[in-house]
C-alpha cells in the first residue's frame, strides 16, 4: 500500500485548533504533554508559536489532507537554551502523528523521513536536534532509523529527555538517498 505524497503548510492556529485539539489530547499523544488542554489552550499555544520568530508549526498533509504535525525551532533560543552548546546550522524538531483506527504500516517512519527531508531542504540546516522523553522508546527507534545518534540524557523543566543529533550526512546514510 502506498503511503502517498506528503506536503507541508503553515499551521493556522485558529483554523486548525479543533483538529489539533483532538490529536494532542488523545492518550496516544501523552508525550506531547497536552492531555488536559482545552480547545482554547491549544489555540493559545499555537498562536504563541505563530508569533514566535524562533519556533514554527507546520501541518503535514498526506495527499492534501491533514495527516501530522511538525514543529521546528532554533535551539539557541527555545527548548534547549542552557542545556547544550548549539552549533551554527542546528535546528530542533518535534513531530506528532495522530491516532487512527486504521494504522498503515510504515506511516510514522515515512512521516519522520519527510520531516527530516523538509528540514534539510534548507541548506543552512546542518544538524537536527531532538529531545524526546527518555521513556518514549517508540520515537527513539524512529529517530535511530533516520540517523539520529543519542548524546546524553538531559533534565528539562517538564521531562527527562534524550538529547540526540542527526547531521545531514547521517540522514543521507540512514536513508540511502541524497537530499
Amino acid at each position: 500500500m502506498s503511503i502517498g505524497t506528503f506536503t507541508f503548510r503553515p499551521l493556522d492556529p485558529l483554523q486548525d485548533a479543533e483538529l489539533l485539539h483532538k490529536w494532542v489530547t488523545h492518550p496516544k499523544a501523552a508525550f506531547w504533554m497536552m492531555q488536559d488542554a482545552s480547545l482554547v489552550d491549544v489555540e493559545r499555544a499555537y498562536m504563541e508559536i505563530a508569533a514566535d520568530e524562533h519556533h514554527h508549526a507546520l501541518l503535514g498533509l498526506q495527499d492534501g489532507e491533514p495527516a501530522f504535525l511538525m514543529e521546528y525551532y532554533d535551539p539557541a533560543h527555545r527548548e534547549l537554551v542552557g542545556l547544550y552548546e548549539p552549533q551554527p546550522g542546528d535546528i530542533g524538531m518535534h513531530f506528532l502523528t495522530p491516532p487512527t483506527d486504521n494504522p498503515v504500516r510504515g506511516f510514522t517512519r515515512s512521516v519522520i523521513t519527510a520531516v527530516m527531508a523538509h528540514l534539510f531542504e534548507d541548506p543552512a540546516v546542518k544538524r537536527v536536534v531532538v529531545e524526546p522523553d527518555v521513556a518514549n522508546k517508540a520515537v527513539h527507534a524512529l529517530n535511530e532509523a533516520v540517523g539520529f545518534v543519542p548524546e546524553r540524557e538531559i533534565q528539562k523543566p517538564e521531562k527527562r529527555a534524550l538529547l540526540s543529533f542527526c547531521t545531514r550526512e547521517q540522514f543521507v546514510a540512514a536513508r540511502g538517498v541524497a537530499v
